[in-house]
């Protein structure tokens, strides 16, 4: 798995890349279900569990953006 051979300091120097991506997932649509599944979330959950009081788990950041997502646009 290519995500064990990667250290903590290196899953936090891409932090933002990840949520960036997890955003990107957000605005178009895609479902928790398929978020689960791909490579940022999966990332994100390492750090949430290496450094649980620093990251968020993916599940509780992606509901985040999804509700500033409907904030935005107006359809909260």
């Amino acid at each position: 798995m290519a995500a064990s051979s990667l250290s903590v300091g290196e899953l936090e120097a891409q932090y933002h890349l990840y949520c960036k991506a997890m955003r990107i997932l957000v605005r178009d649509g895609v479902t928790i279900n398929k978020a689960r599944r791909t490579v940022c979330w999966q990332k994100l959950e390492i750090l949430h569990h290496c450094l649980p009081r620093q990251y968020r788990e993916p599940e509780q950041l992606y509901l985040h953006l999804q509700r500033d997502q409907l904030t935005a646009t107006g359809n909260l």
